[in-house]
């Protein structure tokens, strides 16, 4: 029978109402209570690592998650990361880069309900994530939520009351659950001797460092290009959400200039990337005459179809390992986990 470590965070699916609104107060050892059926599945381990609403959920604590996958990594099969909903794309991201390419499976799940609540969708989330992380084919950071299984990277908060909360990004799901039973794309599937295999699979590389001083701005009419100077005293990079497919104003002599707030940002040594405000379809900066002068500027870095929570986690994530321009850009465009298309 598999091993598997189910980490408790907190989040909706462990809140209850105090009086003051919906906090976490179960433990991760109630939550799995609440769902005997897993019981049966496998033998499961619980780490109460914290017990926070994922608002308050910080880079620091992704590094606290990833140390403790990495300090237990031998001795379980799988892990379960039991999260709230509204940062979880971030932290799924961020698992992806600081330990990337996992052959055991990292699976994070949470609720829109609290779990003690009559309509909960949190006892079937529960149960169909740990089937997920049991199933021989699962890998690598994964969240399953709503019957869906969604890379760590391609997640996307999309609705904050139904339970369908996520939405894959520019990138099929990798399953869908329905009740008991795994529907994979492809013909993945069990292998002999599989469960052997992945209980002595080796740790893959982790990252123990991170640079949060990362910020995203999104362009609206009107937003002056003088915002730019004022950020520099706290932030290494910037994630620039532009218009459509490459949009970035030109006033000419009728205001200040985008072009040369953007270029000197970066010729300072500061990194950005450009991305598409549009949920789909990503960011190609050749079309229009008013995004092209920014396609060939060393050091602007292009999202293409990445989501932006995946963005703010691989620039934290590379900034963290080097200050070099070029270096960051290489890793930058490195794919991990699905994150952008070649």
């Amino acid at each position: 029978m598999k091993r598997i470590l189910l980490i408790a965070t907190g989040g909706t699916i462990a809140s209850a109402e105090d009086g003051h609104g919906l906090s976490p107060a179960l433990t991760g050892a109630e939550l799995a209570a609440c769902v005997p059926e897993v019981e049966d599945l496998c033998e499961l381990e619980i780490l109460q690592l914290m017990n926070i609403d994922s608002t308050n959920m910080r880079p620091a604590d992704w590094l606290r998650i990833a140390g403790a996958i990495e300090e237990r990594y031998a001795a379980f099969d799988g892990f379960l990361i039991l999260h709230g909903t509204d940062t979880m794309a971030y932290t799924a991201a961020a698992l992806s880069y600081l330990i990337q390419g996992s052959a055991k499976p990292i699976v994070l799940t949470g609720s829109q309900r609290p779990m003690t609540s009559s309509f909960t969708d949190a006892k079937l989330n529960l149960y169909q994530s740990l089937l997920y992380a049991l199933d021989d084919a699962s890998c690598d950071v994964t969240i399953v939520f709503g019957g869906i299984a969604i890379a760590g990277t391609r997640a996307r908060k999309q609705r904050t009351m139904s339970s369908n909360a996520f939405t894959s990004v520019n990138f099929p799901p990798l399953a869908y659950i329905r009740n008991d039973r795994i529907v994979r794309a492809g013909a993945a599937g069990a292998t002999p001797g599989a469960d052997a295999a992945l209980a002595e699979a080796p740790l893959p590389p982790v990252f123990r460092t991170l640079d949060d001083r990362v910020a995203v701005l999104k362009l609206t009419p009107g937003l002056s290009p003088h915002l730019f100077r004022a950020l520099k005293a706290d932030y290494d990079a910037l994630i620039l959400e532009i218009y459509g497919l490459g949009g970035i104003p030109d006033y000419g002599t009728c205001g200040p200039s985008f072009k040369e707030a953007i270029f000197d940002w970066v010729d300072s040594g500061r990194s950005i990337v450009l991305t598409t405000q549009v949920p789909e379809e990503g960011l190609d900066l050749g079309v229009y005459e008013v995004g092209r002068a920014y396609a060939e500027h060393p050091g602007i870095l292009r999202g293409g179809d990445m989501s932006t929570e995946a963005i703010v986690a691989k620039m934290m994530w590379a900034l963290g390992q080097t200050r070099d321009p070029l270096d960051i850009e290489q890793l930058f465009y490195h794919p991990i986990n699905h994150d952008r298309q070649m």
